[in-house]
């Protein structure tokens, strides 16, 4: 390999091309508090000297010989942060490769052998974690290179470290033999239990599994192809269809989705018949506890590490770590106390192994804590956007939509404007997009707008009620700009707007809203119910599949009537969509929402069955949120943070921090635009969940904002948004829908009754 028949040296091992493959890939939560889902371990300095990822890509590049490109696995969600901590770094023709979804470790290293087989030839491939802590570059760069010449016969290398104490923490590898020569590999052995560990330690032949791996690419091939032939065949087929960009190369979803997941050592280094381990000459910390924190940080003459605005008295061998607050002890003794902004915690050094068990609880009960970071660089002043809001609600967007949204010819509001604030001719009206104008004119009264609030609501109820009535009393779906019915499906989504419209116009006092609203209750429960009494049919007609969307919105309309009505009949309406969405919408294994269902409320097959929207995710939360104040079913909010947190941690494009329109239950985007409402959904969940026992989420809401103006609003002309951005953050709107509107009126009322 780039041998030179001049060069003495060329034959030896420390002159062999080794392409550094970095992992960085986990959650690490048992360094929890500190290490989350956003922020993961490796991209914490927690001994000195930078983030465990950035020490981890420089100790490969002080290999003194051979060539040594570097390359980098990673979520493609961490990818601005791994760019800038590479930024500096020359990485020898490597590059960083990003994962749409974690697919383990076997995923990552067939990625790596594919890569360096099509790159580098037949090169070394040296795989290495990048939350380790390894003493000295030099010890390490000896210990790699002696595995060479057996990685170069193809052995698959792996590397041991002498066992200090028993370790129940850890793997362990069974090889037998003396000094640091390199030995076959007896056998490979899962984390033990504390007596079993103990007797490892006796016996001397067992040593700690570093995870570092050293292998020819084409040796990994051939364990692959008799041992785990699927995973590398998928990972072939999604490498071939990589993007590769400047900021990296990434993995396409579709493709890489179909990977089987598993572990490297289970599927394969536990099974091959030439496995090698080489003793390691170096010292060696997984970092994977606050206990080994605190074997490997700087304490003080009594055994303590204190990190950050920390005051400890008569404390002996304690790790003490806070972060943005001052943190105090006495008399502590054993122990590992870690703050942070939101949370705290607190345990003996030699349970510290356990706090999984604290983020299994967390979970389980929603907490966002494991997955969200607080900052000290977010906007932490609740308000910040205030004034911007209040203005461009109150002075810009209600006197433009007052006067040419309203179709004074024909009756009605128009269905969309152009961007030059023109009616869009011709455009056909939907019933929702009625009821949502008179909603969002109810509400801008209620939040004492000055403008003729009163007149437009009596315009768009009577438009609807002498246009757009069924003889049997319900609604239609569509009309034509002049008021002819066009489609005149009863459809329960329309309905569920119109609910809500004519709730909050009785709030603002109009005389017709409440008989016209009784009307249409009657004519709900009449044609539109199910007769099984599981829900609401799709139309009167029920057929087709069944979607929770409109029962969310039903349910959104009953909340309206109990709120401005206080009749608790409303609120029984609303538990029965309730315990539909506890019983067959919300899947507790994945976190996510259905959205299409069979007649009986099983799931859709095909695609329909894995779509999940990330906009109604947040609508729910909020939703449930309200009802379980208004009915004392706290049990609910756990279910209002399992959605958030979903949405947000698999339905945002990284790029922009816009929720994509649609994204499968694994986080596979499906619909890859993102529209202006799901964004204005997400202010609302974010201010119902603020408060609710859980974390402090004003800056989340501060921050959702601003994404909705820096992306929606802003760059719109006065008045006006941009509905929809496309993956790569370019507006790709033609016009702007007036049913947005209700969303945006919504969601920036209810910051302002926040805020204010």
């Amino acid at each position: 390999m780039d041998a030179r028949p001049s060069d003495p040296k060329s034959t030896d091992a420390s002159s062999e091309r080794i392409v550094g493959f970095v992992m960085s890939g986990g959650v690490g939560s048992r360094l929890w508090p500190l290490s989350r889902e956003d922020n993961p371990k490796q991209f914490h300095d927690l001994s000195g000297g930078g983030s465990m990822l950035l020490k981890t890509v420089k100790r490969l590049k002080v290999r003194t010989s051979g060539e040594t490109p570097v390359y980098l696995i990673a979520s493609e969600r961490h990818a601005e942060r791994v760019r800038n901590d590479l930024a500096p770094i020359d990485l020898a023709g490597g590059a960083a490769i990003f994962e749409p979804m974690g697919r383990n470790t076997a995923a990552a290293v067939a990625v790596a052998a594919l890569r360096v087989l099509a790159r580098h030839d037949d090169a070394l491939v040296l795989i290495l974690p990048s939350d380790h802590e390894i003493s000295t570059e030099a010890q390490f760069w000896t210990t790699i290179e002696s595995g060479v010449p057996a990685a170069k016969a193809g052995s698959l290398v792996v590397f041991g470290v002498k066992p200090t104490q028993p370790e129940t923490g850890y793997g362990y590898i069974e090889a037998p033999g003396e000094g640091d020569e390199p030995r076959k590999v007896k056998r490979f052995v899962e984390k033990p239990n504390l007596a079993t560990a103990e007797r490892y330690v006796a016996d001397g032949g067992f040593y700690w599994n570093a995870g570092i791996f050293l292998f020819k690419a084409s040796a990994m091939r051939d364990a692959f192809a008799r041992l785990a032939p699927e995973i590398w065949t998928k990972a072939e087929a999604a490498l071939a269809e990589a993007s590769d960009e400047v900021g990296g190369v990434f993995l396409p979803a579709d493709l890489y989705a179909d990977v089987p997941s598993d572990s490297i050592d289970y599927a394969v280094m536990e099974r091959a018949d030439d496995i090698t381990m080489v003793p390691a000459g170096f010292k060696w910390s997984d970092l994977g506890s606050w206990q080994s924190l605190l074997e490997v940080s700087q304490a003080d003459e009594k055994g303590n590490v204190k990190l950050g605005d920390v005051v400890a008295i008569d404390c002996e061998n304690a790790y003490f770590r806070s972060h943005g607050r001052l943190l105090t002890a006495i008399g502590m003794k054993d122990v590992a106390v870690v703050s942070t902004l939101d949370a705290t915690f607190v345990a003996p050094v030699t349970h510290s192994q356990h706090v999984k068990k604290i983020v299994e609880e967390l979970e389980r009960n929603g907490r966002l804590e494991t997955r969200f970071t607080p900052t000290e660089d977010r906007i932490v002043e609740s308000g910040a956007w205030r004034k911007r809001v209040r203005h461009w609600l109150f002075e810009e967007t209600l006197p433009l939509w007052c006067e040419n949204g309203v179709d004074r010819v024909h009756g009605g509001f128009h269905e969309a404007l152009s961007f030059d604030g023109q009616p869009i001719a011709g455009r056909d009206k939907r019933v929702r997009t009625q009821a949502r104008q008179i909603y969002a004119f109810a509400i801008a009264k209620q939040q004492g707008w000055s403008g003729n609030a009163e007149q437009l609501i009596a315009h768009g109820i009577e438009f609807l009620a002498t246009k757009a009535r069924t003889v049997r009393g319900g609604f239609v779906r569509t009309l034509s700009v002049d008021g002819r019915v066009i489609d005149p499906a009863e459809d329960a989504y329309d309905h569920s707007c119109v609910l809500l419209a004519l709730a909050h116009a009785h709030a603002v006092g109009n005389p017709d809203a409440m008989r016209l609203g009784d009307a249409t209750f009657e004519f709900l429960d009449e044609h539109l119910e199910d007769q099984r009494l599981t829900g609401f049919l799709e139309t009167s007609e029920g057929k087709g599949l069944r979607r929770s969307n409109p029962h969310m919105h039903l349910l959104e309309a009953f909340l309206a009537w109990h709120q401005v009505t206080g009749k608790r009949a409303y609120l029984r309406r609303a538990a029965r969509i309730v315990d539909l969405f506890r019983s067959s919408f919300f899947d507790a294994d994945t976190w996510t929402l259905g959205e299409y269902f069979e007649d009986d409320w099983s799931r859709a097959e095909g695609e329909k069955g894995q779509w999940t929207e990330p906009g109604h995710h947040f609508e729910w939360a909020s939703l449930l949120i309200d009802f379980a104040h208004a009915s004392g079913q706290k049990d609910l909010i756990p279910f209002g943070r399992k959605l958030y947190a979903s949405a947000v941690a698999n339905g945002l494009n990284r790029a922009t921090g816009l929720a994509y329109g649609a994204v499968s239950r694994a986080g596979l985007p499906l619909d890859r635009q993102s529209r202006s409402w799901p964004q204005s959904e997400a202010i609302k969940a974010a201010i119902a969940l603020d408060g609710t026992d859980g974390p402090d989420l004003k800056p989340e809401i501060e921050q959702r904002v601003g994404r909705l103006f820096r992306w929606h609003i802003d760059p719109a002309p006065t008045g006006m948004w941009i509905d929809q951005i496309d993956e790569k953050g370019r507006a790709s709107a033609t016009e702007v829908p007036a049913s947005i509107f209700y969303h945006l009126v919504s969601a920036l009322t209810q910051y302002l009754d926040r805020v204010e």
